[in-house]
């Protein structure tokens, strides 16, 4: 790898607040630079000019004593010089040091540039044997005559020296305290960074396996600005929504796990039934004719049940997957006529029951699938028969309010436990469960209405107290194929 390939990994592997800081060093150093550079350039330039303007002042006060053959006195170390230019070159007349400078030459080179001319010419030279460099001024003081002066640049440049290395060291004093002070200041801007990755960190050192929360969050004093702000509330946001994905996984793995121990518990008591009975065929138990025929019964019975099982379990694997395959088959229906089917085969299958049907009208039209809705009704109506005492009052009533068909079935049987509402409605959950089984039951019913009624876009509630126990089912008369949860109102009671 390159010096240049180097560097940039060194850089990028360099702390945000680290680089901040020295992007604001550098930036800082520009623009010092920048800024001293004019300041400098201002100061010699303001010095140059009232240099010059000295040596004017100076030369005008020369010029009188000049023409009365005079020695002038200029300031100390300063060096005039008048020369003749009748002849068309420079001669030198007189001298302030009384003697021929040593850069005569040079001086005379000035004179004859401004000989002739209207303006006073300026310029800068090194002078023979003197150190540094020297202003030099030459001006017509009459036709003939030219008046050069020259002035040492010695204390103009020293302030300007000096100057600069005031100027630098300011720069670099102040660079100094802006980088430590924005160093300090970009840390604890980025403090709430660092703590969110702390965060995550710490959510890397949980075990999230079997886990339906995320213990920590993202927590700060407000510091770090609005932006900030911005990023911890999204990520605490995000960690929510983590959390709530989590706790949903998490159920519906505990779900599944109850379905499938459920399911192979179901499914293989009528096998071990069917199991037992076809080896007492087998055996010399099964040769007399009746005891065969009983046991093929049993045997029927116990295939019969498994069969209502497998159905139920398939039509419930078909309602969850409802966006891939349409599990009703919805059409023009009267819920009137479809409740007073379920009441007549209730009466001939359950006389140990009376049921009393309560129509708020001759007819009710319902867009729905009939089958279903009538399994619907078949299963409410044998929940509440199974899990009675004979003799005990059922009750099936149907109205529309609010554009929505209401179906209530009433009992007064003893009621459903408080703690057992809430689950009454789960996949193989029963109340009792032994009851249950040797009734028959698989502790599938409620959950199959459940999700029929959430298919046609309808809800069902439930309402239980010693006493009374009600299932009520709000479905919406135009069926549009999309299930979803809906309000349901409360009860109407009918006579």
């Amino acid at each position: 790898m390159s010096w240049g390939g180097r560097w940039r990994a060194a850089w990028q592997r360099t702390r945000l607040g680290t680089r901040l800081s020295l992007a604001l060093g550098a930036l800082s150093l520009v623009v010092f630079a920048v800024v001293g550079t004019v300041m400098v350039t201002s100061m010699e330039e303001y010095l140059a000019a009232r240099l010059d303007e000295q040596m004017k002042k100076s030369q005008i006060e020369q010029t009188a004593a000049w023409r009365k053959d005079g020695a002038p006195q200029p300031p100390w170390s300063w060096q005039s010089v008048l020369f003749d230019m009748r002849e068309g070159k420079p001669k030198m007349v007189k001298s302030t040091a009384g003697t021929t400078p040593q850069n005569i030459d040079r001086l005379a080179k000035v004179a004859q540039k401004v000989h002739g001319q209207d303006e006073d010419l300026y310029e800068t030279l090194d002078l023979y044997g003197k150190e540094g460099t020297f202003r030099v001024r030459a001006c017509t003081i009459s036709g003939n005559e030219v008046l050069v002066s020259a002035a040492p640049r010695d204390d103009l440049d020293g302030t300007v020296s000096w100057f600069i290395t005031v100027c630098v060291a300011m720069f670099l004093v102040a660079l100094l305290v802006l980088v430590v002070s924005g160093r300090l200041v970009l840390r604890r801007g980025l403090r709430p960074l660092a703590e969110m990755a702390g965060t995550a960190h710490d959510i890397r050192s949980h075990d999230l396996t079997d886990s339906a929360q995320l213990p920590v969050r993202a927590t700060g004093d407000g510091g770090g600005g609005v932006e900030v702000e911005e990023l911890r509330s999204a990520f605490n946001l995000m960690l929510e929504h983590i959390d709530s994905s989590l706790a949903a996984r998490t159920a519906a793995e505990q779900r599944l796990r109850r379905f499938v121990a459920d399911a192979s518990h179901e499914l293989r008591t009528p096998l071990t039934s069917i199991r037992g009975y076809a080896d007492l065929f087998k055996y010399a138990a099964a040769n007399e004719p009746a005891e065969r025929d009983r046991h093929l019964a049993r045997i029927r019975e116990e295939a019969a049940r498994m069969t209502v099982l497998l159905d139920d379990l398939l039509l419930l694997a078909r309602l969850d997957a409802a966006e891939v395959e349409e599990p009703l088959r919805p059409e023009d229906i009267d819920l009137v006529a479809l409740a007073n089917a379920a009441a007549d085969a209730f009466h001939a299958a359950r006389p140990s029951h009376p049921l009393t049907v309560v129509l708020a009208q001759d007819q009710l039209a319902l867009r729905a699938d009939p089958m279903r809705l009538r399994q619907v009704l078949d299963n409410l109506l044998t929940n509440a028969a199974v899990h009675t005492p004979p003799g005990t009052e059922v009750e099936l009533a149907v109205w529309a309010a609010d554009e929505h068909a209401l179906i209530r079935i009433n009992d007064n049987g003893p009621g459903i436990p408080a703690a057992d509402q809430e689950r009454i409605f789960d996949r193989f959950y029963r109340v009792d469960d032994s009851r249950s089984r040797n009734k028959g039951g698989s502790g599938l019913g409620l959950a199959v209405v459940r999700s029929l009624v959430t298919a046609h876009g309808g809800t069902v509630e439930l309402a239980s107290a010693p006493g009374r126990t009600t299932f009520l089912l709000r479905l919406p008369l135009s069926y549009s194929g999309e299930p979803g949860a809906r309000g349901v109102a409360g009860p109407r009671s009918e006579s």
